[in-house]
């Protein structure tokens, strides 16, 4: 495997030379045009009905401070974990920076390409991190051995956001060892059916924190959910970073509806139906001469190359589709989209206005 290791440059150049505040919502939004969004990974028709309803009824006690224990004890429960290694968050980017600040790490080590917070995050506490640069031509897979040794915080996505690789779980607990945290980004998990390479219920591995997500297939990503499992002394930590009553009464009512047997049967069934369009879409890509995307694809999203994909983008969107520009993610560069997987009406649709878009940028 091949893999580069960015370990000469401090936080701060590379914040120069990377836009890691730049997310997939600044291409919907940029300029109020009516674009169909393949940019964000938010499920599509989410929340359902009833977790609408769910959050609604918890306006009735909006006069009370939060109250966490309910909530928190339904995620231990989901992952069959004490909830003493449970902690509750406004998402997963607030994680990010509680780690960031409230962990003692001195050779913090990113896992690139992923998502750019944790970096963004870290260097914000004053953090010089190093990058571990996975390669294209390895399908971005990640080496253990890569990670520098004296590494004592490494931070990895699984599935990896935008490559969409789902890395083995014995890969990863590879990485784990005494005095060293390894943080595992599993936002997306629950779109992977059955969830093979998780590590959320894991609690014998040292050292190992495990960040989960329900905004991205509940659609809740204006509310603000998420936790971080870790072992009690870990969460303690964190814990004391964060300001007092960090989730809102609406945030706890949603976590402790999203991890009911129902609801996880029905984020099962999504995580199924996306992997049939996921595969449709991928099919159709591959039509197109001078179009690769990383495969396999295990996320709600797709990774794609070709030439000119800046100039690719901006026909896109003036054709209606909104596209997630890959440059911003270290280890890419300018040849590089993300796509969100959609309906296979949508993705029919896109596919047709890509193959007018790369016929106008050739031409």
């Amino acid at each position: 495997m091949r893999t580069r290791t960015d370990s000469d440059d401090p936080v701060s150049p590379g914040l120069a030379h990377h836009d890691l505040r730049h997310h997939g919502d600044a291409e919907v939004r940029d300029d109020g045009a009516d674009l169909t969004d393949l940019a964000v990974n938010v499920r599509p028709g989410t929340p359902p009905d009833w977790l609408r309803e769910r959050i609604a009824a918890s306006l009735t006690t909006l006069a009370a401070y939060p109250d966490g224990r309910a909530a928190r004890a339904a995620v231990a429960a989901r992952h069959g974990l004490p909830v003493e290694r449970v902690l509750l968050t406004a998402g997963v980017a607030e994680a990010f920076v509680l780690l960031a600040r409230a962990l003692p790490a001195r050779h913090p080590v990113v896992v690139h390409p992923q998502f750019t917070e944790p970096e963004a995050a870290l260097a914000g506490a004053g953090h010089t991190v190093r990058r571990v640069l996975l390669d294209a031509g390895d399908g971005f897979r990640l080496d253990p051995a890569a990670v520098p040794e004296e590494a004592d915080l490494v931070v990895v996505g699984n599935p990896t956001n935008p490559t969409s690789v789902l890395h083995p779980a014995e890969d990863l607990l590879r990485l784990a060892r005494p005095g060293r945290t390894l943080v595992v980004d599993e936002a997306f998990m629950d779109a992977v059916p059955g969830e093979p390479e998780a590590l959320a219920a894991r609690g014998d591995v040292p050292g190992l924190v495990v960040l989960r997500s329900l905004t991205k297939t509940w659609g809740l990503a204006g509310l603000r959910i998420g936790y971080v499992l870790a072992d009690p002394a870990t969460v303690a930590a964190l814990a004391a970073a964060q300001p007092l009553w960090p989730v809102s009464t609406p945030a706890l009512a949603a976590a402790e509806a999203c991890v009911t047997p129902a609801a996880l049967a029905e984020a099962e069934a999504a995580a199924r139906r996306k992997a049939v369009e996921r595969a449709h879409l991928l099919a159709g890509l591959a039509e197109f001469d001078g179009v690769r995307a990383v495969e396999p694809a295990a996320g709600p999203f797709v990774l794609v190359a070709t030439d000119s994909a800046d100039a690719v983008r901006e026909r896109l969107r003036a054709l209606g589709f909104a596209a997630r520009r890959g440059d911003t993610f270290p280890g890419l560069g300018p040849r590089w989209l993300r796509l969100a997987v959609r309906d296979r009406e949508t993705t029919d649709r896109f596919l047709r206005a890509l193959g007018l878009a790369l016929s106008a940028v050739r031409a």
